[in-house]
C-alpha cells in the first residue's frame, strides 16, 4: 500500500498501522498525478494524461484486514481505494481523490509542485512562523 498523507510515518493516523504493516520504504509514483490539499487536513492523488507529478510517500506491507478493516474506515470520505503506478513500474493500491465527494466551498489546493505532503506541511508551518514574526 502506497501512502502519502496522514497514515505516513510521523503523521497523526499512523498509529492505526505502526507496528502491524512493515515498512517497505519511501516510494514515488510514476508523473502522472496532480495532488490535492483537502481543507489542509489530508491530501488526495488525482490521475491526469497530462502534466503530471511525481508524488512522494511510503510503502507498506499490510494484511488485507489491517488495510480493509482499520485503515479504510479511517480514511476520508473524499478517497476510495485504487491502484496506481509507481515510478520503478510497479503497481500498488492507494487512495484516490474522489472529487465528487467533495464539498462546495472546500478548501482544494493543487500541492503537486511541493512533491509530497511533508513538503506541503513544511510550507504552511513556515508560512506561520512568518505570519507571526510579521504579526499578522
Amino acid at each position: 500500500m502506497f501512502l502519502n498523507g496522514t497514515a505516513m510515518s510521523g503523521q497523526k493516523d499512523h498509529g492505526c498501522i505502526a507496528g502491524r504493516a512493515r515498512f517497505l520504504g519511501p516510494a514515488t509514483t510514476a508523473p502522472n498525478f496532480r495532488f490535492f490539499a483537502i481543507r489542509d487536513e489530508f491530501p488526495g492523488l488525482f490521475p491526469v494524461d497530462n502534466g503530471g507529478a511525481a508524488i512522494d510517500g511510503e510503502l507498506y506491507e499490510m494484511t488485507d484486514e489491517l488495510l480493509f478493516d482499520v485503515l479504510l474506515p479511517q480514511e476520508p470520505r473524499e478517497l476510495e481505494i485504487g491502484t496506481i503506478t509507481l515510478a520503478d513500474g510497479s503497481e500498488v493500491r492507494a487512495m484516490i481523490l474522489q472529487p465528487e465527494r467533495i464539498h462546495a466551498g472546500d478548501k482544494v489546493v493543487d500541492i503537486a509542485d511541493f512533491g509530497g505532503f511533508r513538503a506541503y506541511q513544511a510550507h504552511l508551518a513556515a508560512n506561520s512562523a512568518a505570519s507571526a514574526l510579521l504579526g499578522l
